[in-house]
């Protein structure tokens, strides 16, 4: 297995191998390399578009981790600019976009391969979408195309979802799954790609707040814990491969972003504690165990035990969020008993202790399973008496929050509701440290803005992006 680092150099080398190729004879080609030889490069850009850098400041701007110093200090006060996008959007277009569609032309026959790389695809480009509202994507890596136009986001969308369908359908036609080494997430594995496409489709839908669709997809979704998508850090010497929150602590960022130093807590993990005034603890339900999975040491890196341990794997599609799409979607288009089954379906398997590493063993770990009355008038899910059914979706959001930790379930619903539907909407303070707004977007790229003559003017921070206007 290769580095984190070390596919990176390869990726940035591949990207200028035909440079100069006349010159020298002896040079390889792209053409001499099979196509799955660039496949676990273009996964390894994908980690890092959806649980690195930009996720984190995602987490601290819906107040589930804390900038405590230094830069991450100054990004949790909003004051952010568009370098900050560069190392994404690079991973975005020239590790993932580049490498797939080298993958595409060179798979010929090979339509497991094929699949899997548009599923991937999907994956990143679906998540550019999302955070930064119209994006290049139609004419993005396209021989020829210096200045590739942006598209509007909610076409994006719309192709990802037809790149989808077609993958699922080639992924359904298959005699048999063949293995893939190469493949770092799943092997191969047709099954779960096909699970991880349903899923992704599931979550495109219910940022558009296509409820009835989403459930549709989550049905075929993420169906088993098993099957979950994770990047999964190796366990060698390579510090490159390990868990990012463990890098972060164990590098030149330690002391710099957490959930907990000098009294300070996340309101992730306010939530959590038992005695604090916002807690979601109660007859059926205990977080202790959670809670001290969730802590991050930041400044010493092998006192991690939990979400923040070297070999800790980290979320990016999973059970947890197609039942938790299931529940929501289920809830507002078909009746509450079927969004409180979907729930309980997740509870289920928290209550069985394998949803995630128990730290301390004497910690309460409780979801047992909720019935009609929690959310009725003085219920134990419904304090303040509002219509049961939107209790439910409040506790399935707030659900979602914190099952949503490292992924970014927390800042899409926070967009999606909080200006629409605030009795639902998990009531962290939007700017505790000095932000103008509650961020919407991200800004684009500097090298992009600079690079591309067909790059609008950013529209800043607060601009809602189309699907959440």
């Amino acid at each position: 297995m290769i580095s984190m680092c070390a596919a990176s150099l390869i990726l940035a080398g591949c990207q200028g191998l035909n440079e100069g190729v006349n010159d020298n004879p002896n040079d390889i080609t792209i053409d001499a390399i099979a196509a799955r030889g660039f496949l676990t490069g273009a996964q390894i850009g994908n980690i890092q578009i959806q649980v690195a850098h930009l996720q984190r400041i995602s987490a601290m701007w819906t107040r589930q981790l804390v900038g405590y110093q230094s830069s991450y200090l100054s990004l949790d006060q909003h004051n952010i600019t568009t370098a900050e996008s560069n190392s994404t959007w690079n991973r975005a277009y020239q590790s993932v976009l580049v490498q797939l569609r080298t993958i595409q032309l060179k798979a010929v026959g090979d339509p497991q391969l094929e699949a899997i790389s548009r599923i991937i695809e999907a994956h990143a480009i679906g998540t550019m979408a999302s955070l930064f509202g119209d994006i290049p994507y139609s004419e993005a890596a396209t021989p020829g195309i210096t200045a590739p136009e942006f598209d509007d986001q909610l076409d994006v969308f719309s192709n990802l979802h037809t790149i989808l369908d077609n993958a699922i359908r080639a992924l359904d036609e298959l005699d048999q799954s063949l293995v893939i080494p190469e493949d770092i997430y799943f092997e191969g594995d047709a099954q779960k790609w096909k699970e991880s496409a349903w899923t992704l489709k599931a979550r495109l839908y219910l940022q558009s707040r296509d409820y009835q669709n989403a459930y549709q997809a989550a049905l075929n979704g993420v169906s088993v814990p098993e099957n979950s998508m994770k990047f999964n850090p190796i366990d060698d010497s390579n510090t490159e491969n390990k868990n990012l929150f463990w890098q972060l602590a164990a590098g030149s960022r330690a002391g710099d972003i957490g959930n907990q130093k000098n009294g300070e807590l996340s309101y992730l993990l306010i939530m959590l504690t038992d005695t604090s005034s916002i807690t979601r603890n109660h007859g059926k339900t205990m977080e202790a165990a959670r809670l001290s999975y969730y802590r991050i040491n930041d400044s010493e890196a092998n006192a991690n035990l939990g979400v923040g341990a070297a070999l800790q794997s980290m979320p990016m599609i999973t059970f947890e969020e197609n039942q938790l799409i299931l529940a929501e979607a289920g809830t507002r288009t078909i009746d509450f008993n079927t969004g409180l089954e979907h729930l309980n379906g997740l509870r289920d398997y928290l209550n069985s202790g394998d949803a995630f590493t128990i730290v301390d063993p004497d910690a309460d770990l409780n979801y047992v399973g909720l019935d009609e009355d929690d959310f009725a008038e003085d219920g134990l899910e419904n304090p303040d008496g509002i219509e049961p059914t939107r209790a439910l979706l409040r506790e399935i959001i707030e659900e979602r929050y914190v099952s949503g930790f490292g992924t970014w379930m927390p800042f899409n619903d926070s967009r999606r509701l909080r200006d629409r539907e605030e009795d639902i909407m998990v009531p962290f303070p939007i700017n505790p440290k000095g932000g103008p707004c509650h961020p919407q977007r991200f800004l684009y790229s500097s090298n992009e803005l600079d690079a591309n003559a067909s790059a609008p003017a950013d529209p800043g921070l607060c601009a809602k992006t189309q699907v959440n206007q």
